[in-house]
């Protein structure tokens, strides 16, 4: 990417919208309500022939001090500081603002590259509102709608002559990519295909600030209020060497209890992370662990066959540690028998104590989860099982296992070639399971296991039997000695 692009504005002047068509997704959350935005989110924007980096930014307010409004403002102006070019957009229907007169002057001496836009442009209620926007002294206002695309072509016109100044400092700071992977892991994390991990929980366990954490800077939105994350923010960094992909996503609170309409959006967002990550973060706040919210959260990413690892947050605050670990250890194999073996990692986010451990747990499951055994060893271990433990014979009828291969890995998902899958109980499915999760050191991972009938290859078999009269007026004969 060339240069980065940051939308600035009051609340509710259409950068999210513009954000989404600029990406070409719906990845900002987008509703009427003005301050949906809190934290900041990148995507990679494509815009005619320029492809560039866009920062969505929580709407700019004219507060100071140390409230959830303050912090979304202070955030904000640090996106100024880092992008190349600022696009300040107004509402041209509303017109300008002492808001949008404070700011402007803000971004006239904080970036050397200001574009202002007069958004909601389209129809004649907006021409006053153009007009008006000369008066904030960054130039001639360019006319949008986000909404339809209008202007778009106006915004690749301003923006081609700076981003030439920008790509050959692009090309100067290019890493180097032409390297040889022949000996390298197929499924090892790498700059273009980074490790993907989600961070999920309730409110206020904490996830913002462990992110904040491993980054090494405030770039998330943190706070004593529970609920600030709304979008699924996703961070790309090295993490001790490893390049990875990080999703902080809204905390998840039960059904029942989620009724705003913004909630459901902060929430789906979040489940939608859940299902592009590889590895799932389950955090839990120390004090109060394993509720019913946090089991069900972890239910979900076994689900959805992810890699999961249990982080209890907090630790730093907890004075009887070797108990509490004790406690929490049982509470896990009593309340999760369907992640047993996965990691329990104590962090504390504040302090940063504990990130080590998580991140040799992570790069664990994720190698657990790409695991793949060879066909001749899992045969091997069939015949082994068969004979420790043979399948029940329901009705008199004996179940035959015969054969047994990997079907796919992420997650490991095998196919046992048997007869009468269907009468195959449920318990000697959960020996084969545990077995292979122990036998090949497979811990805590989702383990698919689907049983086939093995099918008979006679093509005549679910024929129907032609009886003679059928063959005799097939074949237009009469019976033989008449």
């Amino acid at each position: 990417m060339s240069f980065t692009l940051a939308l600035v504005g009051r609340p509710n002047v259409g950068k999210s919208t513009l954000f989404n068509r600029l990406v070409g997704k719906r990845l900002a959350l987008v509703d009427d309500q003005p301050g949906v935005t809190r934290d900041l989110r990148e995507g990679e924007a494509r815009l005619g022939d320029l492809r560039f980096t866009v920062i969505d930014t929580a709407g700019l307010e004219e507060v100071t001090d140390d409230s959830l409004q303050g912090r979304m403002r202070r955030l904000t102006e640090r996106a100024v500081e880092m992008a190349d070019i600022c696009l300040f957009m107004i509402d041209a229907r509303t017109g300008i603002t002492p808001t949008d007169q404070v700011f402007a002057e803000i971004l006239r001496r904080k970036s050397a590259n200001v574009i202002l836009a007069a958004n909601k442009a389209e129809g004649n209620a907006a021409e006053a509102g153009v007009i008006e926007a000369y008066s904030l002294g960054l130039g001639e206002p360019l006319r949008l709608s986000a909404e339809h695309g209008e202007g778009m072509g106006d915004l690749l016109a301003m923006l081609m002559p700076l981003a030439d100044g920008f790509a050959d400092r692009a090309e100067a700071d290019a890493p180097e990519v032409d390297v040889d992977i022949e000996d390298a892991d197929a499924h090892a994390p790498t700059v273009k295909r980074p490790l993907q991990i989600a961070v999920v929980g309730r409110p206020n366990a904490g996830k913002s600030t462990l992110i904040n954490k491993i980054l090494g800077e405030d770039r998330l939105l943190t706070g004593p209020e529970a609920g600030i994350t709304r979008d699924a923010i996703s961070l790309t960094l090295d993490w001790n060497g490893t390049p990875v992909r990080v999703f902080d996503t809204a905390g998840m609170r039960k059904k029942a209890k989620v009724q705003d309409k913004l909630e459901k959006l902060s929430v789906s967002d979040g489940l939608r992370a859940v299902k592009f990550a590889e590895v799932v973060v389950v955090l839990l706040d120390c004090d109060i662990p394993f509720e019913q919210q946090d089991l069900r959260i972890a239910d979900l990413a076994e689900r959805e066959g992810r890699a999961v690892v249990i982080a209890a947050n907090k630790w730093d605050l907890e004075d009887e540690k070797q108990a509490k670990l004790k406690g929490l250890k049982e509470a896990f194999e009593r309340l999760l028998p369907q992640l047993r073996g996965a990691p329990l990692i104590t962090v504390s986010a504040k302090t940063g104590r504990g990130l080590d451990r998580l991140h040799e747990a992570i790069l664990r499951a994720h190698d657990i989860w790409n695991r793949r055994v060879t066909t001749a060893r899992l045969n091997e271990w069939l015949v082994e099982m068969l004979e420790a433990h043979p399948p029940p014979a329901p009705g008199g009828r004996r179940i035959k296992l015969r054969y047994m291969t990997q079907a796919k890995t992420r997650p490991p998902g095998f196919v046992a070639m048997c007869s009468h899958p269907d009468k195959l109980s449920d318990s000697y499915k959960r020996y084969l399971v545990n077995g292979l999760r122990e036998d090949f050191d497979m811990p805590g991972t989702p383990i698919r296991l689907w049983f086939r009938s093995q099918s008979d290859q006679n093509p005549f078999k679910d024929r129907k039997k032609s009886t003679p009269s059928r063959l005799r007026k097939h074949l237009g004969k009469k019976p033989l000695g008449k």
